[in-house]
This record gives structure tokens, C-alpha cells and sequence, in this order.
């Protein structure tokens, strides 16, 4: 009743209090999909998809990947009282990585190097990405390291 007529009742209560909310729901599963199988209820997906906006995982946005790290990395310096920034190979590890937590593990892996970065500049190993990388990481830092040294060499 709640999402339908914007009421409320309190727990012993009698009388219907008016209420003026919008509810923000976001999922990473196929709703449609998930009412077909049974897993999702079909009215409560008609009454929460009001309006529907459909945003593409991390991975498929990478010119948000340094904007992003960067707002979480201010906001994290704030937060532990520390003035940070990205180095460049920490800043390529970003863009290389495949983000398969999407923002959640962008956002933990930034305040990660927030807490346990040695110096002002936060490099690979304070994001954690020497811990396991994947195939596709280590691919992408090796084309980066080889462009690396070949413009250090010019």
C-alpha cells in the first residue's frame, strides 16, 4: 500500500499517515526475466519502474573510470585527512583493470589506497591490483609498460 497509495500506517497505529517519497531501486538482474522465472513479483514491478534508467556497467564507461576515482579519492583524502593523487601507472592501472565489482570496487579499492598509500601519490600496489591480476590487466600493463619505456627512451 505503501508504494500504491503513499500511506502509511504505524506499527499498533489507526490512523493513515500521508507520505511524500520517490524510491530509488537499482539491480543488476534482468527484471523482466526474473518476473518469467518467478523470482521477481510482477506488481511490484509495475508499481517501482515509473521511471527507468538504464546505466552500463563500469567496464563499458571506462572515460568515467578517472573521473570517478578522482571524486572518490577526494572525498576519501577528506575522510582519513589526507591530500592524495593518482600516480600515472596508478591512473593506467584504472583504465586497465575490468572492474568486475563495478563502482563498489572502484569506490573500496580507492579508499584502500586512501588508508594505506605510504606517500601523496597513489600508485598500483596501494589499489591492490599485485594481488591477483587478471589476464586481461596484465596484458594491458605490459602494452602500457612498453610505451612507457619507449617514450622514456625519445
Amino acid at each position: 500500500r505503501f508504494l500504491q497509495e503513499r500511506e502509511i500506517e504505524r506499527v499498533g497505529g489507526r490512523e493513515r499517515i500521508r507520505v511524500d517519497v520517490r524510491i530509488i531501486a537499482a539491480t543488476n538482474k534482468d527484471l523482466k526475466a526474473e518476473i518469467q522465472a518467478g523470482r521477481f513479483r510482477e506488481d511490484l514491478y509495475y508499481r517501482l519502474s515509473v521511471v527507468t534508467i538504464r546505466v552500463p556497467s563500469l567496464r563499458d564507461r571506462r572515460e568515467d573510470i578517472v573521473l570517478l576515482a578522482n571524486a572518490f579519492l577526494r572525498r576519501s583524502g577528506q575522510e582519513h585527512r589526507r591530500k592524495l593523487r593518482f600516480g600515472p601507472e596508478a591512473i593506467q592501472a584504472l583504465l586497465d583493470h575490468a572492474w568486475p565489482g563495478n563502482i563498489r570496487e572502484l569506490e573500496n579499492r580507492i579508499e584502500r589506497a586512501a588508508i594505506l598509500a605510504q606517500g601523496l601519490l597513489i600508485q598500483p600496489v596501494d589499489l591492490d591490483f599485485e594481488a591477483a591480476p587478471s589476464p586481461e590487466t596484465s596484458s594491458a600493463r605490459l602494452r602500457w609498460s612498453s610505451r612507457n619505456a619507449a617514450s622514456r627512451k625519445r
